[in-house]
C-alpha cells in the first residue's frame, strides 16, 4: 500500500448537498450515524444503514476509490477482529471445528457484523472529513461544545487543535512518503524480512519525520503570531453559521433513522 494512498483528513471541495450543509448539522448527523450502527442488530438494520451510507457517498459525489482507499490502513485491524470473532464467539451450531478451534454461525454473524460495522463507521467519518473544510470543522465543534466554556472548558483551543490535527495528517503522510523515496534511492530497504527487520528499518525515518514536524510546527505558530491570534476570546468569524431548512430535514432523517434501527434492534432484526 502507497502512502499517497491514504485520505484520512484529506478535504475534497465541492458544491454536493452534503458540502452545503451546516457543519454542526454534520457532526450531530454522524454521531447519530455511529449511535445507530452499535443499535444494530441484523441484516435488515444493517442493510438499512448501508442504502443510507451509499445515498450519502453519492450525493457527496466523493471519489468512490478515494473512499475505499483510505480503508487500508485498518485491513490488519479488520481482519483480527474477524478472526476473534470467528473462533471466539459461542454458539450451538458448529460449522468447523480443527484442534481447539470452534467455527460456529453464530461466530461468523458476528464476524461479519462487526466488520461491517467497522468499515461503516470508518466511511461515515470520512465523508465528514471529506466533505468539510477543516475551518468549518473547527467553527462546528467550537458551537457545539460552546456549553461547556460555562464550566471553563477551552473549547476554542481543542476545537483547533483537533482541526490543526486533521489538517496535518496528509501532509505528514506525503512527508514520510518523500523520506522513504529518498531512503530508498539511498539503498534501503523497507519490504523485506520479517516483522522485526521492517520495523528496524523504519527507525531512520523517524528522526527526519520529526525533524519535519517539529518544524512545520513551528512555521504555523510563527503564523499564527504574526496574525495576532490570541485564542477564542474576541474573535470575530467572516462566516456566521446558520441552519438552512435542509440542515432540519438531515437531521429528522436521521433521528428518525436512529429511533428506527433501535426499535427494529430489539425486535431482532
Amino acid at each position: 500500500m502507497a502512502l499517497k494512498d491514504i485520505t484520512l483528513g484529506q478535504y475534497f471541495p465541492g458544491n454536493s448537498l452534503l458540502h452545503q450543509l451546516d457543519p454542526r448539522t454534520k457532526l450531530i448527523a454522524v454521531t447519530l450515524y455511529i449511535v445507530s450502527l452499535f443499535l444494530a442488530y441484523r441484516f435488515v438494520t444493517y442493510g438499512l444503514l448501508f442504502l443510507l451510507l451509499a445515498l450519502a457517498v453519492r450525493i457527496s459525489r466523493v471519489p468512490l476509490k478515494s473512499l475505499v482507499g483510505g480503508m487500508k490502513p485498518v485491513v490488519f485491524i479488520l481482519v483480527f477482529t474477524a478472526l476473534i470473532n470467528l473462533f471466539y464467539t459461542p454458539g450451538e451450531t458448529v460449522l468447523l471445528k480443527v484442534w481447539v478451534l470452534t467455527v460456529t454461525l453464530e461466530g461468523v454473524l458476528s464476524a461479519f457484523f462487526m466488520v461491517a460495522r467497522i468499515l461503516m463507521l470508518i466511511a461515515g467519518t470520512f465523508l465528514l472529513t471529506y466533505t468539510t473544510s477543516p475551518i468549518l470543522l473547527t467553527d462546528g465543534m467550537e458551537s457545539l461544545l460552546g456549553p461547556l466554556k460555562a464550566v471553563h472548558v477551552p473549547v476554542h483551543e481543542l476545537s483547533m487543535m483537533m482541526s490543526i490535527a486533521l489538517r496535518f495528517i496528509p501532509t505528514l503522510i506525503e512527508e514520510t512518503d518523500k523520506i522513504m523515496s529518498a531512503q530508498r534511492a539511498r539503498g534501503a530497504d523497507f519490504e523485506s524480512g520479517g516483522l522485526i527487520r521492517r520495523a528496524k528499518a523504519m527507525v531512520p525515518l523517524l528522526v527526519p519525520l520529526f525533524i519535519s514536524a517539529f518544524r512545520r510546527a513551528d512555521e504555523l505558530a510563527v503564523a499564527m503570531e504574526c496574525r495576532c491570534y490570541h485564542g477564542g476570546e474576541g474573535r470575530t468569524r467572516m462566516r456566521r453559521l446558520q441552519y438552512q431548512g435542509r440542515d432540519w430535514m438531515v437531521l429528522g432523517l436521521m433521528a428518525v433513522v436512529t429511533v428506527l434501527v433501535g426499535v427494529l434492534g430489539r425486535m431482532g432484526w
